[in-house]
């Protein structure tokens, strides 16, 4: 593989699958609880800790960085942006604008 690849790949890994987390719940999940992870009853729990704090994670960077967009659209500029578009374009741009600044 070239460096790129290799780059991309551990990006993949560590950051979007998370897979620092996964070892360290699995760490806990078989030290802490004295289960295996092979185990229906600790894989679930791995399951859930594991997408608990990752659903927090995910959603806190989501929030955050959504909520820096925002502080560039204040709702007098959103008004002056679409307040001169009409019919279907104004439509297009209220929704690019909606799903750029949800929260």
């Amino acid at each position: 593989m070239n460096i790129v690849t290799q780059i991309f790949s551990w990006l993949n890994d560590q950051i979007l699958r998370m897979t620092w987390l996964s070892e360290s719940v699995r760490l806990v999940v078989e030290r802490v609880f004295g289960l295996s992870v092979q185990e229906k009853l600790g894989g679930s729990i791995h399951f859930f800790i594991y997408d608990t704090i990752k659903i927090f994670i995910l959603l806190s960077v989501l929030i955050f960085l959504i909520s820096y967009i925002q502080s560039y659209f204040p709702p007098e500029r959103t008004k002056k942006i679409l307040g001169g578009m009409k019919g279907i374009k104004g439509n297009i741009y209220g929704a690019l604008l909606g799903t750029i600044t949800p929260f």
